[in-house]
């Protein structure tokens, strides 16, 4: 069985990309919620099932092989399965899902500081730095296009949700968290988000984590 170590589910979005991603593979996993920044979170930093990983999560083991970074991830259990379970079949498509993954996987540091993740909460709308609010369009018109150019099958990025979905999964949560304001098509593709069944566990989960990282209970100035 596949075994994977995340941490708080309220908290940490890269968690809930690795989490979407063994879920869509379909396979059964062991899930390890280690909370973060606390005497365990330090403890299991300096065990060897961390190790791999820098001390970071997800990490996803498979048997003596461990994954650890969700982009990663997803990519092992694609080959693991079916591809086509994560990536669009259509070469065009595929091209641009794979663009818009590796984007949200490297870029947006704004918005990662600005607007972090908290599933618990709701901040009224605030004035959004002008490189916050760069990104937050930037991702707006990424989604616009892939939703114009191949989401005519299905309510989501590219029809079927996929791997482009499971990385965008936390900036919905984080649009709904800060109140962002968003156009008409972004908040139906965000409804459809947060009415998946595997969103609705993990935020449900997530009400009912004990830990507390004040850092992350406030909105930013």
């Amino acid at each position: 069985m596949l075994k994977l170590i995340i941490g708080n589910k309220a908290y940490s979005s890269w968690s809930l990309r690795g989490w979407l991603a063994v879920k869509q593979s379909g396979l059964p996993f062991e899930e390890i919620t280690v909370p973060m920044f606390g005497e365990e979170w330090n403890k299991a930093q300096e065990g060897d099932e961390f190790a791999p990983s820098g001390g970071k999560v997800p990490v996803l083991w498979d048997d003596k092989t461990v994954i650890w970074d969700s982009l990663a991830i997803i990519e092992w259990l694609a080959d693991k399965t079916d591809r086509a379970r994560y990536w669009p079949e259509e070469e065009a498509a595929r091209g641009m899902a794979r663009s818009m993954a590796a984007e949200m996987h490297s870029s947006y540091a704004n918005l990662r500081r600005d607007l972090s993740m908290n599933v618990r909460k709701q901040f009224p709308q605030a004035e959004l730095k002008d490189e916050t609010r760069a990104e937050v369009i930037r991702i707006l018109e990424l989604w616009a296009e892939a939703r114009a150019r191949h989401g005519s099958g299905g309510p989501y990025l590219f029809g079927s949700f996929g791997a482009v979905d499971i990385m965008f999964a936390p900036v919905v949560t984080r649009f709904v968290t800060y109140s962002v304001p968003v156009p008409r098509f972004a908040a139906a593709y965000m409804e459809t988000i947060l009415g998946h069944p595997w969103m609705r566990e993990w935020i449900d989960a997530a009400q009912e984590e004990p830990w507390v990282i004040e850092q992350y209970e406030q909105a930013a100035q």
